[in-house]
């Protein structure tokens, strides 16, 4: 049977579960959080919380906990907007989609990268996000969590063809 209703998300849906799909590389077992810096519907970056290139993560070696904060890893954010300068790409208007309210020390790092909006659908910890976010003017919206869902229904495509696995585990012989 042909579909005839497309469930395609707004845009902000399809920013916040990309957030939630770049959240799954994440290191730390205490939080998985995901962010994506947008600008004009184009991403610009992701980001999730990890340790720094090259050392131990969180679930091979444990958490390096400062006063109730894991120290070993870069927060989602801060990743993203690394990326961004490491490729030389601005983030002056930005919109940044994370999976949760960001902590206060990647709030001042994305107020200071330019970002404008901050679009969230969880809360975090301790943070001084919304002051200082409403005092540089920087605008938050709280929307419900997407579906964790992603409609993909490949069988229902009359042009694609589902890749057989046997067959793949028979070429790598």
């Amino acid at each position: 049977m042909e579909k005839t209703k497309r469930n395609r998300p707004s845009w902000d849906q399809y920013f916040l579960k990309m957030a939630m799909l770049v959240s799954e590389r994440a290191t730390c077992p205490r939080m998985h959080v995901g962010c994506v810096l947008v600008k004009d519907k184009q991403i610009l970056s992701t980001g999730y919380n990890g340790s720094l290139p090259g050392q131990p993560h969180c679930y091979d070696v444990g958490c390096m906990i400062v006063e109730n904060h894991c120290i070993r890893t870069i927060h989602a954010e801060m990743n993203a907007l690394i990326q961004c300068a490491a490729h030389g790409t601005s983030t002056n208007g930005a919109t940044a989609y994370v999976t949760n309210m960001p902590c206060t020390n990647c709030t001042k790092a994305l107020i200071a990268a330019g970002v404008r909006e901050v679009v969230v659908f969880s809360e975090y910890h301790n943070t001084k996000a919304e002051e200082f976010f409403e005092a540089s003017n920087v605008k938050v919206r709280r929307l419900p969590m997407p579906e964790k869902l992603i409609d993909y229904d490949l069988e229902s495509f009359s042009s694609a063809k589902i890749i057989d696995a046997d067959k793949l585990d028979e070429e790598k012989q």
